[in-house]
């Protein structure tokens, strides 16, 4: 267990919100279903029964045994040991209950593929940064974030519906697919925001550009900061 605790493993153990994530995904039988962290598969059962067919993947070889010998009946469900952010396969819906430690990596992940819908469980603070109104609280995953999904709250989860239980409140988030984005678009939009604090004129210069600019980052909008980011990528 300590090696999971290490890994940021909280396991959800209440039905009633498992339910309430696999119904906001609206999983249908022509879905295929990426599940990264079966977990001690909680939700994985819920997915097999309204999907065409689900993929699960699990890092943990100990959990991925567990799985195997208890969804060995589920013959729409394919198990796989490995790092799902890795995989590359196709998907129509993304259902997750990650790690806290890999929301950024999921959202990044996410917003460069294609699927209809994902629903995904993070910390609260973290919810707060995606869907804050602040210029200040801007940060490059919230813009990666809004310009890739449309976003909605789901279900706030309280610390007593895991085992062992957190120190922080989670949330529940569905994104629906609005933009894909590029891995290099990705990693120049965290580029910019390595640089804050400096005028748009000093930063886009690191890039090899010449605008006449006193703003700063936190005075464009998200929208802005992608157009920028593309125009340097190209």
């Amino acid at each position: 267990m300590k090696k999971r605790q290490r890994l940021g493993q909280h396991f959800l153990q209440s039905q009633n919100i498992a339910k309430s994530i696999v119904e906001s995904a609206k999983i249908t039988k022509s879905d295929t279903v990426l599940e990264i962290g079966t977990g001690r598969g909680i939700l994985t059962p819920l997915l097999c029964a309204g999907a065409k067919s689900v993929i699960s993947v699990e890092a943990d070889s100990e959990l991925y045994s567990d799985a195997q010998e208890e969804f060995s009946n589920l013959s729409n469900l394919e198990l796989v040991h490995g790092d799902g952010f890795k995989s590359d396969v196709e998907f129509t819906v993304f259902v997750s209950n990650l790690p806290y430690s890999q929301s950024r990596k999921a959202i990044e992940w996410l917003a460069q593929k294609k699927f209809s819908r994902a629903v995904i469980m993070v910390q609260k603070e973290f919810a707060e940064k995606l869907f804050s109104e602040s210029s200040h609280e801007m940060r490059a995953v919230s813009v990666i974030a809004n310009h890739a999904f449309d976003m909605e709250q789901i279900i706030d989860v309280g610390k007593s519906n895991f085992n062992p239980p957190p120190k922080v409140d989670s949330v529940v988030l569905c994104l629906e697919h609005k933009n894909t984005l590029s891995k290099d678009l990705i990693k120049t939009v965290n580029h910019l925001f390595s640089y804050r604090r400096k005028t748009l004129g000093n930063i886009l210069k690191k890039f090899g550009q010449t605008v006449q600019s006193t703003k700063r980052l936190e005075e464009l909008s998200g929208g802005e900061i992608i157009k920028i980011a593309k125009q340097i990528t190209q």
